[in-house]
């Protein structure tokens, strides 16, 4: 399939366009991230979606959005889940924000508090960290930044995931939830519709790269529209490797981390993440080449 084959006029800090595939059936390069510089919801893959409750909620510095197919579960009854599932997500900005001095993760970075005297999902979320530092050969490492350990590129994935999860505990027949690009699905959005998701061509605003059909998790990570934000961990210095990078999975946790691992490291991260069970990866590189790990199931 070709797509996208007009090359970009370069703009400064953007390659000119993008190059064709490395990985199975080499395509057009497409691109990655949309909405607000995020994957982003499109609809269903099939007929007719069934009729869903939707939610936006302002919290951990984005809004994280809600689409919710009630099954047979009460109105009142998906409002109140919706309701939990949002204390759900302010809990995690009060437990893990670095912008808030007094929450329990700033302490923990200036040396006020033992671990053991935290929250527990300190502990938890520290503990995915690690798995996630070892699954991304390093590129993902919190304990590499200034200021102190910061699991901020897996915390955002890990609430989004969290907060699907009382959806799902509610009784909904399903549901998205998505947190400024980053998202987490379950079920069906009608009888036999898939959610699809929108990647964003990383240089052409308003523009879809790619549609890919989402099971459970997604999250990119990309520089068009922040700059290179992302550090090194081996060096130190702003990752120049990638324009975007996302992964699918089961754990929008992981995913996020290994999204962050990917736009950091490259074709190095995405040779990790093509070993790891259950997860894929698609990156742009910075110079407009592409590469993913094959099982992505592209939908336009």
């Amino acid at each position: 399939m070709q797509r996208d084959t007009g090359p970009e006029p370069a703009a400064p800090g953007r390659p000119a366009a993008v190059g064709a595939r490395a990985a199975v059936g080499a395509r057009a390069a497409v691109g990655a991230r949309a909405a607000v510089g995020a994957s982003a919801a499109v609809g269903a893959v099939g007929a007719r979606a069934a009729p869903a409750v939707t939610h936006t909620e302002d919290v951990m510095g984005t809004v994280v959005s809600f689409t919710v197919v009630a099954g047979d579960l009460p109105a009142a009854a998906v409002r109140a889940a919706v309701a939990d599932a949002c204390r759900v997500l302010h809990r995690a900005d009060e437990v893990f924000s670095t912008w808030k001095p007094d929450s329990p993760v700033s302490r923990l970075r200036r040396g006020e508090a033992a671990l053991s005297a935290l929250p527990p999902e300190v502990a938890e979320v520290l503990a995915l960290s690690e798995r996630a530092r070892s699954d991304s050969r390093g590129w993902f490492d919190p304990w590499a930044m200034p200021g102190g350990v910061d699991p901020t590129g897996l915390v955002k994935g890990w609430a989004v995931e969290r907060a699907a999860g009382v959806l799902r505990a509610a009784g909904a027949a399903a549901a998205l939830v998505n947190g400024g690009g980053d998202l987490a699905a379950f079920g069906s959005p009608g009888p036999g519709l898939r959610w699809r998701v929108g990647i964003q061509h990383p240089w052409r605003s308003g523009a879809l790269a790619a549609i890919v059909a989402v099971r459970a998790a997604i999250a990119t990570s990309a520089s068009y529209e922040r700059g290179a934000h992302l550090l090194d961990p081996r060096t130190g210095r702003p990752a120049t490797r990638a324009a975007s990078a996302t992964v699918l999975g089961p754990s929008l946790a992981l995913a996020d981390a290994l999204a962050t691992a990917l736009a950091v490291g490259g074709d190095d991260a995405l040779a990790a993440i093509g070993a790891l069970d259950g997860y894929e990866g698609y990156l742009i590189r910075a110079d407009g080449g592409e590469a993913d790990t094959g099982g992505i199931e592209f939908l336009s």
